[in-house]
């Protein structure tokens, strides 16, 4: 239990989270505000102003990234380096970024040591699911990604440590709420009776998707759609039929609703599958 309140930050490529814990132990405060990382540094300043004005202030903060990611750098090492240092400059207090194996190092150990900073944000999560619950596969699904991560009898058991490996097991699925591009979600879907290709453009994305399921989770869309338009049932349908060459009027409402829960399905599925590949590893006990 700590002894006085400490602010944790994960620095994405496209939001900024931040979540309060009280000396009590208790989160006080959760906020995720948007930061198109890949347009500029200065929109991670002002996400920081932001959220700050949400979470309070602290004199410890808790670091963990993925911004270093975004094309805004030419690697990941400046990733990180540059990130660490602008979290160092705008948090008042004591600042300490996750390193896997090394626990919470300062800005400037961060620099040196980039690989075990670089996207741990995962390992974070599961060693708390580690220390709690100690066996379980534990599912992180994001707005861009989704993190399979098991663990057992106390361990963290993942098979890839780095993003390159992690895709490569399975553990890391590019597949989120909000962010995937619908041609990223399937090749072609069933529609009036036929199998239709998708068109490979960004016309759409699974925030439409699971807006016309009824499933889009409260304040999760915090970036403009793919056409800057309205975030509306019916637009979000528009931008989807597009995606066949089609416009919105070709069919009714109930045609596009359920060619969103087919996609929605599709995406589970590749959710499902990538859990059942670890799972026949044979890494956690079956039942």
């Amino acid at each position: 239990m700590p002894p006085e309140p400490i602010i944790g930050w994960d620095v994405g490529g496209a939001h900024l989270k931040a979540a309060r814990l009280g000396a009590s132990g208790a989160v006080e405060a959760v906020v995720q505000v948007p930061c198109p990382l890949w347009q500029g540094l200065e929109h991670l300043h002002r996400a920081i102003a932001a959220a700050g004005e949400q979470v309070g202030e602290a004199a410890r903060h808790a670091v963990t990234m993925t911004g270093e990611m975004v094309d805004l750098f030419a690697s990941r090492a400046e990733g990180v380096a540059r990130l660490a240092e602008t979290m160092r400059e705008k948090l008042p207090g004591t600042v300490g970024f996750f390193g896997a194996e090394n626990g919470f190092v300062d800005a400037f150990t961060a620099a040196a040591i980039p690989t075990q900073i670089a996207s741990a944000n995962w390992l974070a999560s599961a060693a708390v699911v580690a220390a709690t619950r100690g066996t379980a596969l534990f599912v992180d699904v994001g707005s861009t990604t989704a993190d399979l991560v098991p663990v057992r009898d106390g361990e963290v058991g993942a098979h890839g440590r780095d993003d390159a490996e992690r895709l490569v097991t399975g553990e890391l699925v590019y597949t989120g709420v909000v962010r995937t591009p619908v041609m990223a979600l399937a090749d072609r879907v069933p529609f009036a009776g036929e199998w239709v290709p998708l068109i490979p453009e960004y016309f759409a994305t699974s925030a439409d998707v699971h807006r016309l399921t009824g499933d889009l989770p409260e304040g999760a869309d915090q970036h403009p759609s793919a056409d800057n338009g309205p975030k509306t049932v019916e637009a979000s349908a528009r931008r989807l039929a597009r995606m066949l060459g089609r416009d919105l009027e070709s069919a009714d409402l109930a045609a596009w609703r359920g060619l969103a829960r087919w996609l929605s399905d599709a995406q589970l599925r590749r959710l499902n599958d990538a859990a059942d590949l670890l799972l026949s590893s044979g890494i956690l006990p079956e039942g």
